[in-house]
């Protein structure tokens, strides 16, 4: 547990706006682009389109732009959550990222099932389990921030309101009438 008095210079920066000397936690990404799950998310959609590029998706385009749709959606929602700046939002876009990985696993586990697609099994198999992963790794993620108490990078610039003191000397109507007196 880390102490008020052993806070380093820049955890003294992140104490809470109330300045209970309690440490806020910090985001440790900067950029959805740094983030691993997202990074995973964004190759996945590369697949995706890769795949869907093949001949025999042609006479699929509804079926195509679905899958395409889908597997964009997981990293875009990744990275809007993250750009929203508070912790409900981004656990909110999380869990529809989540949800369009789930979206994208079922038609790939269905069209292993199908004979029009059984060139590709290995292929389509590979990226839902990819998938599979994608939406560990935002579970995980989701279950950590409602369990951490961060309320989101938009909050950590919040300065702590002025609190007026009774002090004469501090008083800032006071101060203002002297400068208008002069």
């Amino acid at each position: 547990m880390i102490r008020a008095n052993s806070l380093s210079d820049r955890e003294k920066c992140l104490t809470d706006r109330f300045h209970t000397g309690n440490p806020v936690p910090e985001m440790p990404y900067r950029k959805f682009e740094d983030l691993p799950v997202w990074k995973d998310a964004a190759q996945l959609a590369k697949l995706i389109f890769e795949l869907t590029s093949q001949d025999v998706f042609r006479n699929h385009s509804g079926l195509r732009n679905q899958l395409e749709g889908a597997a964009l959606s997981i990293s875009n929602n990744i990275a809007e959550g993250f750009e929203r700046g508070t912790n409900n939002e981004l656990v909110a876009f999380l869990y529809i990222a989540r949800g369009s990985a789930g979206e994208v696993r079922s038609m790939l586990r269905l069209l292993t099932a199908w004979a029009v697609f059984s060139n590709h099994k290995n292929q389509i198999q590979g990226l839902a389990l990819r998938c599979e992963a994608i939406s560990k790794q935002l579970y995980r993620w989701i279950e950590q921030l409602k369990r951490s108490g961060f309320r989101g990078q938009r909050h950590l610039n919040v300065v702590a309101p002025l609190i007026p003191s009774k002090s004469p000397k501090n008083d800032v109507s006071t101060e203002i009438g002297k400068t208008r007196r002069r």
